[in-house]
């Protein structure tokens, strides 16, 4: 199920929260793109893409775009003062050695284990596995964007997958249009809900078994 731009917004602005000074993030394409709208003009943090460049600076103007210059995903980005380009295989060199502090990810599905398949569905075709399976190997946190339910209304965040695994154990956090979960130890624990979603809401929709955080936060 697709989202409005508000709700977008929203997801990613809850996603900057996580964001801390001086980290080195990568973002996945959709949503995840949109976090750095939500930093202050002035923050001290690092945006690599896989595809070389290092120090990514807000979305451009419309008009004044450098077609030359775009993420992993094609799309259009700036270049911070101090910023830099690299070949490709340095960029991934980095996420391997584990440099990147966190990434932020959409993904297909998450199980309650933080198992994440977010690189294909089968029978659709696409043009490769990105750096997905890279980043959710090496970075040092991971954290996922993504609807709550699919386009057919079912729960995005199961049991145990079934579509293929991008890797195993590897989501730390879940931000979903309808709440918020975070997998420790091999626990999935609902920590926040998003206004006007109830906790019956999240029961009924959600296939994963999940405890509740003894303070849970109401997200306007």
């Amino acid at each position: 199920m697709g989202l409005g731009n508000e709700l977008k917004d929203k997801l990613a602005k809850r996603a900057a929260l996580e964001v801390k000074e001086h980290m080195i993030v990568n973002l996945g394409i959709g949503i995840p793109s949109l976090v750095p709208n939500h930093l202050p003009p002035v923050f001290p943090v690092v945006f690599q893409s896989e595809n070389g460049i290092i120090g990514i600076g807000p979305e451009p103007v419309q008009g004044q775009e450098d077609e030359n210059l775009c993420n992993a995903g094609g799309y259009p980005v700036s270049l911070m003062n101090g910023g830099c380009y690299t070949d490709s295989s340095i960029a991934f060199a980095m996420i391997r050695r584990g440099k990147v502090d966190l990434t932020i990810l959409g993904s297909l599905q998450v199980s309650e284990k933080g198992d994440l398949a977010n690189w294909i569905i089968p029978g659709k075709k696409v043009p490769g596995m990105g750096g997905a399976t890279e980043l959710a190997s090496k970075a040092k946190r991971v954290i996922v964007l993504m609807t709550h339910l699919d386009k057919i209304g079912g729960s995005k965040i199961v049991r145990e997958c079934t579509l293929p695994i991008t890797t195993r154990s590897c989501v730390s956090m879940i931000i979903t249009d309808r709440a918020v979960f975070t997998i420790e130890d091999g626990r999935l624990i609902l920590k926040e809900l998003f206004n006007p979603y109830t906790l019956q809401d999240i029961e009924e929709t959600t296939e994963a078994h999940y405890t509740l955080s003894p303070a849970i936060k109401y997200i306007d």
